[in-house]
């Protein structure tokens, strides 16, 4: 009977009562203990990892031609600061070259070698994950470098008188300083590396002249040179008998060495007396 004032709705068929659930039906998670528990858990970062360097990896292979531009960059500003844009692009594209002589130099004989990192107003280092076989090679590395170097200078050289630039002559001649400066015989220096193969006091004869060029021009890079070299020359100088066989090369190996050694230093001489310009950048 319909009570008066009361209106009674049906139920919606859109909603069904919803049940109580069986407390039967379910199981409560219980912590996972033991060895496998401990195994998942060690292992579970290495595959986060493993999948990370398979989605990545491409990027991983950039990374060291990036670190390359991006410390290229960096010493690019560091020298506009001091010469300007111009001339600072070109300064570091001449310590570019000077390394990728190395760089090639070791590829070639099969040693695994990095890509070069610009250092501001230390120049650029190359990274070797084992030395080479002898001195010989490692002469033939240390040399690259400045022949390659020389190369790249002489074409500023050669687009400075064709243009009139001082610029270019400007870094002609700063190009065939740096590359006979590295020729001084003294670790870690190229002419050091490259004096190994001639004879030990020549490393000596290094030292002397560093030392005597940071008393004359007083240098936080010479001093570090000099502190360098000088570790460098005790090192060897005590495993000097160890170390035998390793310098033991040849009398033609001996007169090439020697052959581009001093004619490197004789051409880059006379390289930038022929390019030298009195003026500032």
């Amino acid at each position: 009977m319909d009570r008066p004032g009361v209106v009674e709705q049906d139920p919606d068929p859109r909603y069904e009562p919803v049940s109580a659930p069986d407390p039967g039906a379910y199981e409560p998670v219980r912590p996972e203990f033991g060895l496998r528990g401990l195994l998942r858990r060690l292992a579970a970062p290495f595959l986060v990892l493993g999948g990370l360097l398979l989605k990545f990896g491409g990027l991983l292979l950039k990374f060291k031609i990036l670190l390359t531009a991006g410390s290229m960059l960096v010493s690019i500003a560091a020298y506009t600061w001091l010469w300007g844009l111009s001339f600072a692009i070109g300064f570091v594209l001449l310590i570019l070259v000077h390394e990728l002589g190395h760089v090639l130099e070791l590829r070639r004989q099969g040693v695994p070698a990095s890509a070069p990192l610009f250092i501001p107003f230390l120049g650029a280092v190359i990274g070797m994950k084992e030395l080479p076989d002898d001195a010989w090679k490692e002469a033939k590395v240390a040399l690259a470098g400045p022949l390659l170097g020389s190369a790249g200078a002489a074409v500023c050289w050669i687009a400075g008188e064709a243009t009139g630039s001082d610029v270019l002559m400007g870094l002609a001649f700063v190009g065939f300083f740096l590359n006979l400066f590295n020729l001084i015989p003294i670790v870690p220096l190229d002419g050091g590396r490259a004096a190994g193969a001639l004879h030990p006091a020549l490393w000596f004869v290094g030292l002397v002249l560093m030392v005597g060029l940071a008393v004359v021009r007083p240098n936080p890079i010479l001093f570090l040179i000099v502190i360098l070299g000088g570790l460098d020359l005790w090192n060897r100088w005590r495993q000097r008998g160890e170390a035998a066989e390793y310098y033991r090369l040849s009398v033609g190996q001996r007169a090439t060495v020697a052959v581009v050694y001093l004619g490197l230093v004789l051409a880059l001489g006379l390289a930038m007396s022929a390019t030298y310009v009195e003026r500032t950048f």
